[in-house]
């Protein structure tokens, strides 16, 4: 019996000595952290608050320096952990990289993830991207705290997942000129909550010049305009496919505002006129592009 005893005993040290091995090679272990950056988000809330704008072809963002800020920001948060990588999410035409896109994704420690982006420019899948990351990675004990850059209130279901497998995940926002540009939701669901204000932003958010224009350049007619504008059909339709098509023909006449906005600047760099307060010439414009996407339909 005592030998039996004994015994026991002696299983019972070796699991102890064992699991305190395990524990010390564990506090030996860093932690490890991520950057999950919604570049939807991030393009938009920072052209608001720097520039006045949404709109991405209004402001140039150096990308390769805020990417280093953000990481800079993470080493002082997460003093102890040592960084896993930087995950970039945007939207592009058929998941093609745009030439800033690739630029990006040949950055050091940058994973830059497509979605796909719809006729009106609205990105489609990023959300489902970053909740596969986000909850494979936590999965995987690859990560022990995620810094999320995002607003949108279908992230939740991408915290809830990795929170799930131990991960602990901290929303970072970007200062909001007026009222709010993240989802209740979403702050509720966060471990914790960070706004990056104006300061941070604004040495790698510059406002584009507005293209200079002959004031004595001959107006076209408005035979010429409508031809530029079926030019820029078949251009887009080229680009984006009859699926695209299909999306926007409903709106007819009206064109969505981001596409509208495209087909003006574009125009504009073709006539080398400014069609601003040339409310003719915009009609013209649009019945060109019109006329000929419902010809190929």
């Amino acid at each position: 019996m005592n030998d039996d005893l004994a015994t026991l005993q002696a299983r019972i040290d070796r699991t102890n000595e064992l699991l305190t091995r395990m524990l010390a090679e564990v506090a030996k272990t860093p932690s490890t952290h991520a950057i999950f950056v919604d570049a939807g988000y991030l393009y938009a809330a920072t052209g608001r608050l720097v520039t006045g704008t949404e709109d991405r072809r209004a402001f140039d963002l150096d990308a390769e320096g805020l990417i280093e800020a953000l990481i800079d920001k993470a080493r002082q948060i997460f003093a102890d952990s040592r960084l896993l990588r930087v995950y970039w999410y945007d939207g592009a035409r058929r998941r093609i990289h745009t030439a800033e896109q690739q630029t990006i994704a040949e950055l050091p420690d940058v994973k830059v993830r497509l979605g796909n982006l719809n006729a009106n420019n609205q990105q489609k899948g990023v959300d489902s991207l970053i909740r596969t990351d986000l909850e494979s990675l936590a999965r995987h004990r690859a990560i022990s705290d995620a810094a999320l850059l995002g607003g949108d209130e279908d992230l939740v279901s991408a915290v809830e997942a990795a929170q799930g497998y131990g991960a602990r995940v901290h929303l970072w926002g970007i200062e909001a000129p007026e009222g709010r540009n993240q989802a209740e939701p979403l702050l509720w669901e966060v471990d914790s909550q960070r706004t990056l204000d104006l300061e941070f932003f604004k040495p790698y958010v510059s406002r584009r010049a507005a293209p200079a224009y002959d004031v004595g350049a001959t107006r076209p007619t408005r035979e010429n305009v409508r031809f530029v504008g079926a030019q820029i059909a078949a251009k887009w339709l080229s680009a984006r496919g009859r699926d695209a098509l299909v999306e926007l023909l409903p709106g007819h006449p009206y064109l969505p505002g981001s596409v509208d906005q495209d087909l003006l600047v574009e125009a504009e760099t073709l006539l080398q006129y400014s069609l601003r307060g040339q409310a003719d010439l915009r009609r013209a414009l649009r019945e060109g592009f019109w006329e000929h996407l419902r010809t190929q339909y």
